[in-house]
This record gives C-alpha cells, structure tokens and sequence, in this order.
C-alpha cells in the first residue's frame, strides 16, 4: 500500500502546470493553422457546390422548349363563387 506524500503532491501539480503551458504554447503555434486548413477547405466545398449547382441550372435553361396549351383557351375557367353580394344602403 501507497501512502500519500508531501513530495509526490508538489510533482503531481508541477506536472499539471508544466502540461497546461505546453498546451497553451503548442496551441498558439498549431491553432492557427489548424483553422486556416479548415476555412479553406469549407471555401473548396462550397466553391464545388456552386458550380455543380451552376452547371445543373445551365443544362435545365438551354432547353429552349415552349409549350402551349390550348385546351384552357377553349374552355375558360370558371371562376370560384365565394359567396353572396350585398348592396349597403346608407341611411341619414
């Protein structure tokens, strides 16, 4: 069995110390570019996706059909009755 010691205590919290400004010495030089590497790559995905979308919305406008239908302009629409008119009189 192991009994807690004064010594190993004050080791203990030096090596937490040491460890935390290493990590916050690793992460100013390694941060940085870790978030450049990653707004760059979102910026190619997004680039990739407008151009699909682009070439997707060029191959759909140069089709160059027109479509006329007929049938309607012989038969017009009836037009929906939504309910009786009133006429208001003032009265003076």
């Amino acid at each position: 069995m192991q009994i807690a010691s004064f010594t190993g205590l004050l080791k203990a919290i030096f090596y937490m110390i040491a460890f935390y400004y290493i990590f916050r010495f690793l992460a100013k030089l390694f941060l940085p570019l870790l978030v450049k590497k990653v707004v760059e790559k979102a910026g190619q995905n997004m680039q990739q996706q407008q151009k699909k979308q682009q070439e997707s919305w060029e191959k759909t406008s140069n089709q160059d059909e027109v479509i006329y239908k007929t049938s309607n302009a012989k038969n017009p629409r009836e037009t929906k009755k939504v309910g009786d008119y009133v006429d208001y009189e003032e009265i003076d």
